[in-house]
């Protein structure tokens, strides 16, 4: 039976992996070794760090929406709380930007739920 070397799918595997990592530091870019290594630590990093987006935007969506509302005799949790009772459907990014960009629709939302 004849050898199977299997070069040509070897070969593709490591320009693969060696494609993916251009651009990255030192040896990390050519030996496919360190490559491979650097690009699996890489992609676990790009998926922890997702999740962690989306908790870091939530949280600052939070602080500024508080910190719009201090000035206005209302807290967080009663904004929110009241903001369910009276239906309005605007999700914390959309108040947000309303505190910071549009700080009078803010104010009458918040009137709308103190009324």
């Amino acid at each position: 039976m004849a050898r199977v070397k299997n070069g040509i799918v070897h070969v593709a595997r490591r320009k693969k992996i060696l494609k993916k990592t251009k651009g990255f530091w030192g040896t990390k870019k050519s030996n496919y070794k360190k490559a491979k290594d650097t690009l699996r630590k890489g992609m676990m990093y790009a998926t922890r760090d997702r999740k962690t987006r989306k908790r870091d935007f939530r949280s600052l969506w939070i602080v500024r929406i508080s910190a719009a509302l201090t000035g206005m005799g209302i807290n967080y949790s009663k904004f929110f709380e009241s903001l369910k009772k009276s239906n309005i459907k605007l999700n914390r990014k959309i108040l947000s930007n309303l505190a910071i960009e549009d700080i009078e629709t803010f104010k009458k939302i918040v009137y709308e739920i103190k009324n």
